[in-house]
């Protein structure tokens, strides 16, 4: 099968394509060469840039199916299709749970769910446009592809070279041991899929040529932030004793904490995505190797959370 990339290098990006190429795919990358230049030899490359609208390197060529890991707002999105109109079979979208409507929705809610109204007047992307602008996305690829489009959804994401690294707090603080500062409640739901289980989903759904939408989240079995919590210190060999305090008293947002009214979106359905072949890492396996990756790059600072010294002033007083 070959395989365009939009993207590809950073994180979810970078487990499609490890995973694509292991099955065995032809794979090319579509980015501006910056980042992750010594990754996946074996893969042709095109440069350009989505934010200027470079697309040059895409004239020519044709794909069994294209993966949109980079398109955040509708200019990326119909700027691609534009010039690769019909040299791609499929065209699948890496979307977001932010797609859907806020309130109002119950746990186990499916792919059906109301979705935010579509935004496409910015490009500033925040908590108000984030979701909207991407639900622009899905309808632009379903209006061009029909059913050669197919549409994924990941929740929280957790793994090696996660960017964002919210995951990698808790698994850092939980290998510290000892007492935790948890501004939220520890039963709190929570839901993270291992980067590689959503890579897997996307290239099972290209390789069965599946159209629709997907949820991809995790794990297997309800949890919650203090079981995900106890769960990455097992996979260090430590012991922690969880203390809640007020989220008042942390500037936020904080690694993985949401507010109780948003608690059933992190209890959505995953029953259609494990039918096409979402598989389900144990989270103590997702924790352990995100442990040993951070180790391994030498744990620099993290953009959230509290550093040791911020933790016990919280904890134990000035």
């Amino acid at each position: 099968m070959r395989i365009l990339v939009l993207g590809g290098t950073a994180f979810v990006g970078r487990a499609i394509v490890e995973d694509a190429l292991a099955r065995g795919a032809e794979v090319t990358l579509f980015g501006r060469g910056r980042t992750g230049t010594d990754l996946f030899p074996q893969a042709a490359r095109r440069i350009g840039d989505r934010d200027t609208g470079d697309y040059t390197a895409l004239r020519d060529g044709e794909w069994d199916a294209v993966v949109d890991v980079s398109g955040y707002v509708p200019r990326h999105v119909g700027q691609a299709m534009a010039v690769l109109g019909d040299r791609v079979g499929r065209y699948l979208f890496v979307s977001s749970h932010a797609v859907y409507v806020q309130s109002g929705v119950g746990p186990g809610s499916d792919e059906d769910t109301p979705r935010r109204a579509p935004v496409r007047d910015t490009e500033v992307l925040d908590n108000d446009t984030y979701g909207p602008c991407k639900v622009a996305c899905e309808d632009d690829v379903l209006a061009r592809y029909g059913d050669r489009a197919t549409i994924v959804r990941p929740g929280k994401v957790a793994g090696p070279h996660d960017v964002q690294e919210t995951f990698t707090y808790w698994s850092r603080r939980a290998a510290r041991g000892g007492r935790v500062a948890l501004p939220g409640r520890p039963e709190q739901p929570i839901q993270v899929v291992d980067s590689r289980d959503l890579a897997r989903l996307v290239n099972r759904l290209l390789i069965d040529n599946r159209p629709g939408a997907f949820h991809a989240v995790g794990p297997a079995e309800p949890t919650t932030l203090g079981d995900l919590i106890h769960t990455c210190a097992r996979a260090a060999g430590t012991e922690v004793e969880i203390v809640p305090i007020s989220p008042d008293a942390v500037p936020g947002p904080f690694p993985l904490v949401t507010p109780e009214p948003q608690w059933p979106a992190r209890q959505r359905s995953a029953t259609r995505a494990r039918a096409a072949g979402l598989p389900t890492t144990p989270l103590s396996i997702t924790a352990a190797d995100v442990l040993a990756w951070d180790r391994s790059r030498g744990e620099p600072p993290l953009p959230q959370g509290l550093t040791p010294t911020q933790e016990a002033h919280l904890l134990n007083g000035p």
